[in-house]
């Protein structure tokens, strides 16, 4: 019984292939498709700071696919993927990453959307869901439900940093500015998978100014600054601006590290502690044997 159900198999099979070729011959020529990978990664990008020495970066793999069609015609596709992110020292040259993780196959995940917290990278598309990442384990997603409190025309979001009571807040460059009855920005609670958009009320007005916002606690901690200009500010709920020992055009909040103006800085006691001999934006390169294997210092 075994043997002839194996030789009704081998029928079943050798019947597919000679319609298979039937219907090739009949369309004159079959279908060919090249699919390559590019040998190099592309797209490197900081995402994060572990700490004061480890940064961690994301890049991924591009491929193009090309179909020669039997009637002539082709079709010519390209995309990304296989995402990851790795961690290099940034303070001492070593031989290449300390670690890295692949976080995807052919298809673009979009994990990358940025630091939200210490060693938690977020990405994907937050109106629906949201990626999330942390060394040492692998991307898992939530589901989300939408709300919204008094406004409307949802925006995209580009930011997800800490915020009041364990939830997270997110932004766009430009929606804590927006007028009329539009939403300025949105919380996330990654307990209850839900992402509730709002207006800013009267306590929260004065974040309006922020080009970067986040909370530790109970406060509220707003940067501003004037990229042409040395005129960079350091808030604490709105009245209390914090002593900064020199000046910066630029900054932001990446997980429990301050940047301004370069130099990485911690919050000890409501206190601004800097590390003045680190300047990371330029350079940032990374050698293996003595050459340049990664160049972020445009």
């Amino acid at each position: 019984m075994k043997m002839k159900r194996f030789n009704k198999n081998l029928v079943v099979i050798a019947i597919e292939i000679m319609v298979a070729a039937f219907v090739c011959v009949s369309m004159w020529g079959c279908t060919d498709v090249d699919f390559k990978w590019e040998e190099s990664r592309s797209g490197a990008k900081v995402v994060g700071f572990v700490d004061d020495s480890l940064v961690m970066v994301g890049d991924y793999r591009c491929w193009s696919e090309i179909t020669d069609r039997w009637n002539g015609e082709y079709i010519d596709l390209d995309g990304c993927g296989r995402e990851r992110l790795c961690v290099y020292n940034y303070r001492v040259q070593e031989d290449g990453p300390r670690w890295c993780d692949s976080l995807s196959s052919e298809d673009m995940t979009g994990i990358f959307g940025g630091q939200m917290a210490d060693s938690v990278i977020w990405g994907g598309e937050v109106s629906k869901s949201v990626q999330l990442w942390k060394i040492g384990e692998r991307p898992h997603e939530i589901k989300l439900t939408k709300k919204s409190e008094k406004c409307s025309a949802e925006f995209r979001i580009s930011s997800l940093k800490q915020w009041l009571d364990g939830t997270f807040i997110g932004r766009s460059g430009e929606s804590l500015t927006a007028d009329g009855d539009t939403c300025n920005y949105a919380v996330l609670d990654t307990v209850a998978g839900t992402l509730t958009y709002k207006r800013l009320d009267k306590e929260l007005a004065w974040i309006k100014e922020c080009d970067d916002v986040r909370a530790w606690g109970d406060d509220v901690y707003c940067m501003s600054w004037n990229e042409w200009h040395q005129e960079g500010v350091l808030k604490k709920n709105q009245k209390d601006s914090l002593r900064i020992s020199f000046e910066f055009g630029m900054g932001g909040f990446w997980g429990n590290i301050i940047e301004l103006g370069g130099r990485f800085c911690v919050l000890i006691d409501s206190q601004i502690l800097c590390d003045e001999d680190v300047l990371w934006i330029r350079p940032l390169k990374f050698k293996r044997n003595g050459e340049v294997i990664l160049d972020l210092s445009e």
